[in-house]
């Protein structure tokens, strides 16, 4: 496994070791021990969440707010996404900052986003599947969620796609406004 860390070191790209030959690949996409040992991770996952989206979907930036605070753990199971993470830490030297990283079911990739941070991803294939792991369960009373193109944040999402939103996303709130942590 190799873990680098984004330009917020809190958010973690891991690449796990993969055995292939002709006949096809296999490795672990999660062991507990090994994130701890490679990542410092040592978070209980309580739930697992799996969604499928059409090209140009954009989904976020949502998070939840204590004390239902959730981090996730991102991977691809099948297509490639643009995905992003916002700090929301009010106390944090990256507070306000955002990264992006293209993951897919190609490089393998997982993004860690701790509780903490919104997050969001926008599907540059013609699908993609998304498998993520949380550290606490959905709370509709607990979730939020900010404008994926608010000014202030200055997300440089990739060119040439007209997100597509859902009615929420589409009336998220403005940073300026967010619940904090």
């Amino acid at each position: 496994m190799d873990v680098q860390s984004l330009s917020i070191p809190d958010i973690k790209i891991i690449t796990p070791q993969v055995f292939g030959d002709d006949r096809g690949y296999f490795f672990e996409s999660y062991n507990a021990n090994k994130l701890k040992e490679a990542a410092g991770i040592t978070e209980t996952f309580v739930q697992d969440n799996q969604s499928r989206s059409a090209k140009g979907v954009l989904r976020g930036l949502h998070y939840q707010v204590a004390p239902k605070a959730q981090g996730k753990l991102v991977r691809v199971l099948d297509g490639e996404i643009f995905d992003v993470a916002v700090d929301l830490r009010k106390n944090s030297p990256t507070f306000g900052q955002w990264v992006g990283e293209v993951i897919s079911a190609e490089n393998k990739k997982q993004i860690w986003v701790p509780a903490g941070f919104a997050h969001g991803f926008l599907t540059l294939s013609d699908t993609a599947e998304i498998l993520y792991k949380t550290t606490d369960f959905w709370s509709p009373e607990h979730e939020r969620a900010i404008k994926w193109d608010d000014p202030d944040l200055g997300i440089e999402w990739p060119a040439g796609t007209t997100p597509q939103l859902s009615a929420k996303d589409a009336v998220a709130g403005s940073f300026k406004d967010a619940e904090l942590f």
